[in-house]
């Protein structure tokens, strides 16, 4: 069989620990057999973000939006633990707030659903999508710890000179503030990107936050949905079928739980952080979700939406085989490879990156599958398999399909 030929690179940025070493698992098992991949490599690591003063998250981020595809693999956001255990110079931001801060756009998650492993919430049937807002708010924040009594005030100086104070609190003892912000222009980006992907998907449409507490800072994103959907997609829902409408975060959680899925739940980008958490979890698996971030001028990242499993890599470390699930990495390239398919107008291409997903879910509904997945999954034919176990039984199912399949 002759490999699939690329004409544009994909975006390549590599990560942390245990996902790290899936990443190239991946790679040599189920990506390079089969097509000639042509990427732009960044290696993401936390101790080559360190040496290079965070400079190589910025040119990954700029990377993408010049090749217009780009897939990620998990990384560390470090604390001062990792500081230590890496001898880092210095702490910096998160890499996936950076990228999506420079992509400025929207973050679309939904669970990978199998046949054999049914949602712990009874009554989900159908994914549900998390749209999350990919700028601002607390990844973006400005923090600050007192050590005396005081009054703290939230101040903005005008470029015209104009100055804006409101008191926050008079404090009778130490404190901790938080600062955060967001742009009304991102806002919008945010909402056209939601209503677009709902049109698209023909799926409805729901937007929550707590506008009842948060008057101003939540308000205005209720607002600023409000007035771009009367304005520009109302007739388009009704004509499609589909339905938008606002509610208040802990009244979408109720709705949600009631629901059977098959919905768009927009989140700003902390509450959609962990929503989507919690959705993939009552699906199967922190692992079991496909995560794309879309931006408005058309670049695409494709990450894996977990962290780096590092209780599975010291295990990896000391020479133990483990059973880590790869799904969402996975999935994270054939997304891209899709992608890129389709940009460039590769047919091949295209199917490869549907047909890798596909034999993934394959594997798992025949039984084959992750210790994370076993106590939930259903069948007399399970059989737990380790990492590199399962990209076998991958491989072996996408070589059969590939073979039928003009490719």
């Amino acid at each position: 069989m002759q490999k699939i030929k690329m004409t544009t690179p994909i975006v390549e940025i590599d990560g942390d620990e245990m996902t790290r070493v899936i990443w190239q698992m991946i790679k040599d098992q189920l990506i390079l057999p089969f097509v000639e991949l042509k990427s732009e490599y960044y290696d993401l690591s936390l101790t080559e973000r360190d040496r290079t003063d965070d400079q190589i998250t910025v040119d990954a981020a700029f990377a993408c939006k010049k090749y217009g595809v780009g897939v990620k693999c998990a990384t560390i956001t470090a604390n001062a633990q990792r500081q230590e255990e890496y001898n880092l110079k210095q702490l910096h931001p998160s890499p996936n707030a950076t990228l999506r801060g420079l992509l400025d756009g929207t973050i679309f998650r939904t669970p990978i659903m199998v046949n054999n492993i049914s949602p712990v919430v009874k009554p989900w049937k159908k994914p549900i999508t998390i749209a999350r807002h990919a700028y601002g708010d607390v990844y973006k924040n400005t923090e600050l710890r007192t050590t005396e009594s005081g009054t703290a005030f939230l101040t903005f100086i005008g470029d015209s000179g104009d100055i804006k104070t409101e008191l926050i609190q008079k404090l009778p003892g130490n404190a901790v503030l938080q600062g955060m912000h967001n742009l009304e222009e991102s806002i919008e980006k945010y909402a056209h990107s939601c209503f677009r992907f709902a049109l698209d998907s023909k799926q409805d449409l729901w937007f929550s936050t707590k506008d009842t507490i948060s008057k101003t800072y939540d308000g205005a994103f209720k607002e600023i949905f409000q007035n771009i959907f009367e304005a520009e997609y109302q007739d388009a829902f009704a004509e499609a079928g589909i339905e938008y409408f606002y509610t208040l975060i802990d009244d979408a959680v109720a709705r949600v739980i009631r629901s059977e899925g098959g919905y768009i739940w927009a989140c700003k980008n902390y509450d959609g952080d962990v929503m989507s958490d919690m959705v993939s979890a009552a699906f199967g698996s922190l692992a079991m979700m496909s995560s794309v971030l879309v931006s408005p001028d058309g670049t695409y990242e494709y990450e894996a939406a977990h962290g780096t499993v590092t209780r599975h890599y010291y295990r990896y470390r000391d020479g133990e085989k483990t059973s880590t699930n790869p799904m969402a990495t996975i999935f994270a390239w054939g997304g891209a490879l899709e992608k890129r398919g389709e940009l460039d107008n590769l047919p091949e291409l295209e199917l490869f990156g549907k047909l890798l997903c596909e034999t993934s879910v394959t594997t798992i509904e025949d039984g084959i599958m992750t210790g994370d997945l076993i106590n939930t999954a259903e069948g007399d034919n399970l059989q737990k398999v380790n990492t590199e176990e399962f990209l076998a039984a991958v491989r072996e199912r996408l070589e059969a399909l590939l073979q039928t399949k003009e490719v």
